[in-house]
């Protein structure tokens, strides 16, 4: 992506140049900068969020500040999404340790 100079909205090709979206301001491509974009290698899942109703919690975190409200015991396992819009807390999902009883808990 390139960026207009000028002010600063983003420019689209033409005819062989960029041309401001906005201004209409025009400027070479920026072939020299291609290499200073980073790209990352393979990511491990290491850090993948389970949150589907068949996810397997065991070996997750544990949270021993809520009550499974099926067998009254006070240790769940929990996976953290955000399920709202990004300025909303996320969402746990708990999976009790006992009984397996799943719920969803909100900040």
């Amino acid at each position: 992506m390139q960026f207009c100079d000028d002010c600063g909205s983003m420019m689209h090709s033409r005819e062989g140049e960029m041309v401001c979206s906005s201004c209409g301001a025009t400027q070479s491509k920026d072939e020299e900068r291609a290499d200073a974009f980073v790209t990352t290698e393979a990511q491990s899942d290491d850090d993948v969020i389970e949150s589907s109703p068949d996810a397997d919690f065991e070996g997750k975190p544990t949270a021993d500040d809520v009550t499974c409200e099926e067998c009254g015991h006070g240790e769940a396992w929990y996976t953290i999404k955000q399920t709202g819009s990004a300025d909303e807390p996320p969402t746990r999902f708990f999976k009790c340790t006992e009984c397996g009883n799943r719920w969803r808990g909100y900040s």
